[in-house]
């Protein structure tokens, strides 16, 4: 494990493998360093990058302030980036690649990015959250109510049934690592504000993010992500869409399969340089 500290002076810890272009991990909610997902895709990524996992702030071993904003968030990616050698490709899973996006649009030094179903609302016709989505959230870990903000994130948040966290509590050592990061569930939350109302996408909001970025869905994915993949895709200055089985989220973090399509992705025009020398 190492570490980077932001501009706050929060610490941020970070595993570095592999060799390569520098190539930075930005998890979801629920996610952090070691969870088994990251892990994996890390490792199958290390082949050809040096891949930086780190735990955003509030999670694993990486410190937190005492008060939550989306700005400090994408000051600890830029000091991810800084310490990669001051450009890197960043890959963003669900409510990480908001954030990553939210970095690329501020002008940070992202030369290729890579967004993973990123949990947008964009047609009115999907389930969605409640309008006081975050303020429930947040007094559920205020009250110390850590499987109640679980339960109440997956189902009302994330649209899962309601046997879904029944399930993973059956799950040996499933819900204990939910219930580690459960506190930071109102940060994904009020990363996602003002983007899980059912309205279409605003390009202007990102028209910064003008680097070559990939959006990834998977065909098995539940239909609003579809639809959110798509519609991002669509606005972004330089994307294209990568839609394939096995590169949902939902189930499982297919590993071997989404690291062939970040691999080919992050290194094609390196290598299209390298070839024309």
């Amino acid at each position: 494990m190492r570490t980077v500290t932001s501009k706050d002076g929060t610490k941020i810890a970070y595993d570095r493998s592999g060799q390569g272009p520098a190539l930075i991990l930005t998890g979801g909610a629920f996610s952090y360093r070691n969870f088994p997902g990251m892990t994996q895709l890390a490792s199958c990524l290390a082949e050809r990058f040096t891949v930086y996992n780190y735990d955003r702030r509030g999670r694993g071993d990486s410190g937190d302030g005492l008060s939550y904003s989306t700005d400090r968030e994408i000051e600890d990616l830029q000091a991810l980036i800084e310490e990669a050698g001051g450009e890197a490709c960043v890959y963003g899973l669900s409510s990480g690649a908001v954030l990553a996006l939210q970095a690329a649009a501020r002008g940070a030094p992202i030369s290729r990015l890579a967004l993973h179903e990123p949990p947008f609302i964009v047609s009115p016709n999907d389930p969605r959250p409640p309008a006081d989505f975050v303020r429930q959230v947040s007094e559920r870990i205020a009250e110390d109510r850590r499987e109640d903000a679980i339960r109440y994130f997956m189902t009302k948040g994330m649209g899962a049934p309601a046997f879904v966290p029944f399930m993973l509590r059956l799950m040996p050592g499933t819900w204990d690592r939910l219930k580690a990061v459960a506190h930071t569930l109102p940060y994904d939350a009020k990363l996602l504000e003002g983007h899980i109302a059912g309205r279409p996408l605003d390009g202007k909001l990102w028209s910064g993010a003008a680097m070559p970025t990939l959006v990834l869905e998977g065909t098995e994915s539940p239909a609003s992500l579809r639809r959110a993949a798509q519609a991002l895709s669509a606005v972004l200055p330089n994307a294209r869409l990568a839609s394939k089985r096995g590169l949902g989220h939902t189930k499982k973090l297919d590993a071997r399969r989404i690291a062939p399509e970040l691999t080919a992705f992050f290194l094609s025009d390196r290598e299209g340089r390298s070839a024309g020398a």
